[in-house]
């Protein structure tokens, strides 16, 4: 048996389909005729758009489109159509939309106990503590809720280890980061980042990072000082563009953070969890570090989870009081989070996410557009980087929604294929065919 032949649970949901509904593989390709009205046209009038955009912060520019429900890799528009998501939402529905699994273990522990607070124990934190810390190696894990508050945890522990463990004077802790990063909004997150956006009129920001370029070996050895606590990189770089480093590069990071005395912190949020290929990006290259963040695909596509996971001599600085979170090790987030690392043992979707993204790749590259500048990816996190002088990366993803396929640009120049580990190489390959149309018509 293959990789593709380990059969995939569908919710139970997707038998139930009318009967002039496209094929199971297809998604809706019916492109408006030159009459019909603009899909930012039809939405115009919708209530839900209406009540966001007077009520609203205008922070997100959204795609001309109204969700209304969602099943397996498919999600359907407020009218009627069906569409191929090509996106998972940056990978938090990497297990697919209402996986039975996952919507079981919600429903079970929402009736039975919610929300406590960490303030008392309770029965499911454990399990999933422990299955997290086997899966990944790990030593301890301390649970939150979004990527961005795994990363300031992570920050957190790598400042007052530098000051317990490694004896940096007080207040003097630095941390490296590359270039082209993207770890979170928080006001800390975005004063290390590179994009001028998101730090533009939301200073000062924190002190104590230095950033040096993306899979620059060399760059980070010279940037290391005496009071450099930790290295924080994403081993493949996703709002960025999908940037893959050169071969060996993490395996160079963990040598010189090794020698140096500098711990290596993996930003995983979206890269973990079989997206990639490998239950982890950094197990690539064989590679384990101090410590890891994990999200977005930790909560099944149902909840907030998130985790920072360490070693016995990192996550030993914290003491009762040093950190917390209301709903971080929730029972119900524990219960879900737990769902979905079993999820992702019992169906292999880590080796599945390899071969189909090997397809993927393949096909991609084989379109061969004047506009394709590269396509760049491991596993199931593909960019396609496309020629902004020839077609912007936001018009082709309005083209490929009129094609039934929803994806997300980045920075206007990369289109991103990071679609829920349960696809299949038919609705693939549909998602390549519909690019290509919408490159073909000059989108």
């Amino acid at each position: 048996m293959t990789v593709l032949d380990t059969p995939i649970r569908r919710p139970a949901a997707a038998a139930v389909r009318s009967a002039d509904a496209p094929s199971a593989t297809a998604p809706s390709t019916a492109a408006p005729s030159a009459a019909a009205p603009s899909a930012a046209a039809r939405i115009a009038g919708h209530p839900a758009v209406r009540a966001e955009l007077r009520h609203g912060a205008r922070n997100y520019h959204p795609l001309p489109v109204v969700l209304s429900r969602g099943e397996g890799v498919w999600l359907f528009d407020s009218e009627g159509r069906r569409l191929l998501d090509m996106m998972s939402a940056y990978s938090a529905v990497s297990f697919g939309h209402g996986h039975p699994a996952l919507v079981q273990a919600l429903v079970a522990q929402a009736g039975r106990l919610a929300v406590t607070s960490r303030a008392y124990h309770g029965e499911t934190l454990g399990p999933f503590l422990e299955r997290l810390c086997t899966l990944t190696g790990m030593d301890r894990a301390l649970p939150m809720n979004t990527g961005a508050e795994a990363v300031e945890t992570a920050i957190k522990a790598a400042r007052k280890w530098a000051y317990r463990v490694k004896g940096v004077p007080a207040e003097r802790a630095r941390l490296v980061v590359a270039a082209g990063n993207f770890a979170g909004r928080t006001t800390t997150i975005v004063g290390f980042s590179s994009e001028a956006q998101y730090r533009d009129g939301f200073g000062p920001f924190a002190p104590g990072f230095d950033s040096v370029p993306f899979g620059d070996a060399a760059a980070l050895e010279a940037a290391i000082g005496p009071d450099t606590a930790a290295f924080l990189v994403e081993p493949i770089q996703g709002e960025a563009g999908i940037v893959v480093p050169p071969p060996g590069y993490l395996r160079a990071v963990r040598e010189i953070c090794t020698r140096r005395g500098v711990l290596m912190i993996a930003d995983e949020v979206q890269t973990g969890l079989g997206r990639t290929g490998a239950r982890l990006a950094v197990d690539h290259e064989g590679v384990r570090p101090d410590g890891l963040t994990l999200g977005k695909a930790l909560g099944g596509g149902l909840l907030p989870v998130s985790a920072f996971l360490a070693s016995e001599e990192l996550m030993g600085v914290f003491t009762p009081g040093d950190h917390g979170s209301t709903f971080g090790g929730n029972p119900l987030g524990a219960a879900v989070g737990l769902a979905a690392l079993d999820l992702l043992e019992r169906e292999g979707l880590a080796a599945r996410a390899a071969v189909l993204g090997e397809h993927l790749l393949g096909r991609l590259r084989a379109l061969r557009h004047p506009a394709i500048r590269a396509v760049r990816g491991r596993g199931l996190l593909v960019g396609v980087d496309l020629d902004p002088a020839v077609v912007g990366a936001r018009a082709v993803c309005e083209g490929l929604l009129e094609e039934g396929v929803l994806s997300k640009d980045t920075h206007d120049t990369v289109v991103r294929f990071a679609p829920p580990l349960v696809i299949g190489e038919a609705e693939l390959d549909a998602a390549v065919e519909a690019l290509g149309r919408v490159l073909g018509r000059g989108r």
